[in-house]
């Protein structure tokens, strides 16, 4: 399934860069360049071949591994889009891991206290989460913590590598912000299910038994509310990955989101192929896992 994925992505994403108004050859050589230098460079380059046959050359490159040369530095384009992954993900393990240290615990004292005062408060959150677009939470956080109480870095990257307490303190901001979004999702999700779990007629029969509601909820009700969550972070990733390009924007970044936009801007079409190819293959290896973990869990499920 992820093989077949891969395919059609690779399909649409060759006949998108095909169509945009972008030649490689005059991008290499400059405007300036004479007709008979650039039909030289696109034969070279096999631009001049039909299109079902470029795409075959391009499939077959990047199967073995070879993503392409960036028409904008000149580089290959697999390594430095692989950094930037490993910059976006770097970010998604903390935002998700800041999630789920917040998120469930609070879904779970929504649920508990349902129409009450902890309920609508968590409510309130999760509503002005979703509704506060990412650039003005974003603003909000550099203009209080970095530039006026000066707690924390306004941007930048520093790698954990090279200084583990710098590197985090640059990712707290754009964590924060991210998680944000996330909790305010997750929360209302997990809140969702424990209520629909706590209504169905086994937990209603342990009650019956006279197993306390603590008791019912820690091993019966939350493992049955939790189990959507894993997709819901599993599709958070997919977010993560592509979604977040104004965080990384503001907070200067170089994940893979911002390599991708640059990329656009410069009409970098290996660079976008390859960012585009990297996101898609990762958000399909992620889903693949999660579903692999939901049957684990859920013995009602069987793959063939």
């Amino acid at each position: 399934m992820i093989v077949y994925t891969l395919f059609v992505v690779s399909l649409i994403v060759f006949a998108i860069t095909q169509i945009l108004p972008a030649d490689a050859a005059v991008m290499m050589l400059g405007e300036n360049a004479t007709p008979e230098a650039l039909d030289a460079l696109r034969q070279t380059m096999g631009l001049d071949a039909p299109i079902w046959q470029q795409y075959a050359t391009w499939l077959w490159h990047v199967v073995q591994g070879d993503l392409g040369t960036s028409l904008r530095t000149g580089q290959p384009v697999g390594p430095a889009m692989f950094e930037a992954l490993g910059r976006s993900l770097i970010l998604a393990f903390f935002s998700i891991g800041l999630m789920l240290i917040l998120a469930i615990p609070l879904g779970i004292i929504a649920a508990i206290r349902r129409g009450k005062i902890a309920d609508m408060v968590v409510s309130l959150i999760s509503y002005a989460g979703v509704a506060l677009p990412e650039f003005v939470t974003a603003t909000i956080a550099v203009l209080l913590f970095a530039d006026w109480m000066k707690w924390l870095p306004p941007t930048g990257y520093v790698p954990l590598t090279e200084d583990f307490f710098g590197g985090i303190a640059h990712l707290v901001l754009p964590v924060c912000v991210i998680s944000i979004i996330l909790i305010a999702h997750v929360s209302r999700m997990v809140r969702s299910e424990l209520v629909d779990v706590m209504h169905t007629d086994y937990i209603r029969a342990a009650r019956l038994k006279g197993l306390s509601r603590g008791h019912v909820l820690r091993h019966h009700a939350l493992r049955n509310a939790l189990l959507p969550t894993i997709t819901i972070v599993a599709l958070d990733v997919g977010y993560l990955l592509g979604g977040v390009i104004v965080v990384e924007e503001i907070f200067a970044i170089p994940g893979i989101g911002r390599q991708l936009i640059v990329a656009i801007q410069a009409r970098d079409l290996p660079a976008i192929q390859a960012g585009v190819l990297i996101m898609a293959a990762t958000y399909s290896i992620v889903n693949f896992i999660a579903d692999i973990l939901y049957a684990w869990l859920d013995k009602r499920i069987q793959y063939d």
